[in-house]
């Protein structure tokens, strides 16, 4: 029986993004940290929306894919890789289960079985990438897709004409790859700077995601930007704190698994979190048997938070309000490995809760848009706004970029000047290299301390690719660029449509 009906709609929103890891490093930063997310992020979250899409759930929330992401799960080198890793998983679990250790033992067990459910779904499912899966999502009408720009920059601090160029770039990618043109993006790490709007407007794109406190904490509708259409939408950090927040959430529940502690013999996670301040060598062995109920515990816990917000909101502002919960896809099932069971059995009971479930564009379209507001300069990181970005810990990087980036948009000017004619792959590698430069996971990285240095030598070479190319193009040393271009191409073999030509010229406007 469906509960009475709740006034408004939620939408939960998720952001997919790794940087491009392809090619630079395994251990324990680089492509590990993308299989370890495919095999159990995006594996059982694609599983558990396409068994909603058989059972007839529709529009049940928006998905972003950046197109970082989406050329790795399509490329063939990491799809080679990914069953290799898949089959090594299986092979280490063996191990573990003919251990004479009994805990080790049991986890041996359970990683193989885990292991094979993966390795059947990527055979049957994955191996011609990831487009195959998406797309029916797509079609399904159970998703709606988010895009964004091409490789992930923290657009406030990138030049103008990089800025526009990544963005129309990026949903070019999405409409190549997955056969329609998304109006809708989750910004790069929710960041914003007034005028953006209308360049979102001009490039087609009639909503996108910001933080709760970019609009005052009222999120309860969606808001018109300046003098724009285009209309942003609010993470509601009431509700979306309730499963993840820097403090807190349900993932840190005792009895789940404990995503820090390994076992260094096989790789795997062998312990239950068992207790905040607990150390990793006194937590207890993970027990499946005591998952099942905190689950149904936390989806309860989150739906009655939604139905109370729903209600509060709508009542503050005297209409049906609209609640929009956010996160990373990577939480789960990477991060909170029993995350994706979470988030299959709530989309589930939602409805049956009496509440009206939809995606961004069914707010928009079914009229959850408020008066138009004028939005300052923001972010969804540490403060909410862009120390993580431009703080003193990665100035050097802000320098950087803004070298790397004059380098390179004055070599494209002349190399494209009053060129006709076809691709010029020396100037569209500066491009691939320079938007690798500018993506904003490195000073991420190097703010939050986590694999500082991997960061830091990434945006160092992708920096460095780009100056050679430059000069050797400046230079009029024309094979010599190409021969460079050509290499830096083969190492990161990604953003072939990406066309040098489209850059924006210099005189600027819309």
């Amino acid at each position: 029986m469906t509960a009475e009906k709740v006034p408004g709609q939620f939408t939960l929103v998720l952001h997919s993004h790794l940087p491009w890891l392809a090619n630079h490093g395994r251990w324990p930063v680089g492509e590990e940290w993308l299989y370890q997310s495919w095999a159990h992020c995006y594996q059982p979250v694609f599983a558990a929306l396409r068994r909603l899409a058989d059972d007839g759930f529709t529009d049940l929330l928006s998905l972003g894919i950046t197109p970082v992401l989406a050329a790795q799960l399509d490329d063939p080198h990491c799809g080679t890789s990914m069953y290799e890793w898949l089959a090594d998983w299986q092979l280490r679990a063996m191990e573990a289960a003919t251990s004479t250790d009994p805990d080790r033992r049991r986890m041996g067990h359970r990683e193989f079985q885990a292991a094979a459910t993966a390795l059947h779904d990527f055979e049957t499912q994955w191996r011609h990438g990831g487009s195959p899966q998406i797309r029916p999502l797509i079609s399904s009408g159970v998703i709606e897709l988010l895009g964004g720009p091409l490789a992930h920059p923290f657009q406030p601090l990138l030049d103008e004409r990089l800025r526009r160029l990544s963005l129309s770039e990026g949903l070019a990618d999405a409409t190549l790859r997955w056969g329609t043109r998304p109006t809708g993006i989750w910004a790069p790490e929710c960041a914003y700077t007034p005028g953006m709007e209308r360049e979102y407007r001009a490039a087609g794109v009639g909503h996108f995601m910001v933080d709760g406190p970019t609009l005052h904490g009222d999120t309860a509708l969606g808001r018109p930007v300046g003098d724009t259409d285009v209309v942003a939408f609010g993470r509601d950090l009431t509700v979306s704190y309730r499963v993840w927040s820097p403090k807190s959430g349900y993932p840190g529940h005792a009895n789940y698994r404990d995503f820090h502690t390994y076992d260094h013999q096989t790789g795997f996670k062998p312990v239950r979190v068992t207790g905040k301040n607990v150390p990793s060598e006194d937590k207890k062995p993970y027990d499946p048997s005591l998952v099942d109920p905190v689950i149904d515990k936390h989806v309860d816990d989150f739906i009655g938070c939604i139905r109370d917000r729903l209600i509060s909101e709508s009542e503050r502002i005297g209409r049906p309000a609209h609640v929009v919960a956010a996160f990373d896809t990577e939480l789960y099932g990477h991060w909170w490995y029993e995350g994706p069971i979470w988030l299959e059995r709530l989309m589930r009971r939602l409805p049956e809760a009496g509440i009206t479930v939809g995606s961004l564009a069914t707010a928009r379209a079914n009229g959850y848009v408020g008066e138009p507001v004028d939005l300052q300069d923001s972010s969804w990181g540490s403060g909410k706004d862009w120390r993580v970005w431009e703080g003193p810990q990665v100035q050097h990087l802000v320098q950087l970029n803004r070298e790397v980036t004059g380098t390179a948009l004055d070599s494209l000017d002349k190399r494209l000047d009053g060129r006709s004619g076809g691709r010029d792959e020396v100037a569209d590698q500066i491009l691939r290299e320079t938007l690798m430069t500018v993506q904003s996971d490195w000073p991420f990285m190097i703010s939050k301390d986590t694999a500082a240095g991997y960061a830091q030598d990434r945006a160092y070479k992708h920096a460095h690719a780009t100056r050679e190319i430059c000069a050797a193009s400046d230079a009029g040393k024309e094979h010599h660029a190409a021969a460079l271009a050509a290499g830096w191409r083969r190492a990161d073999n990604l953003f072939g449509a990406l066309d040098a030509r489209r850059l924006p010229s210099r005189e600027g406007g819309f």
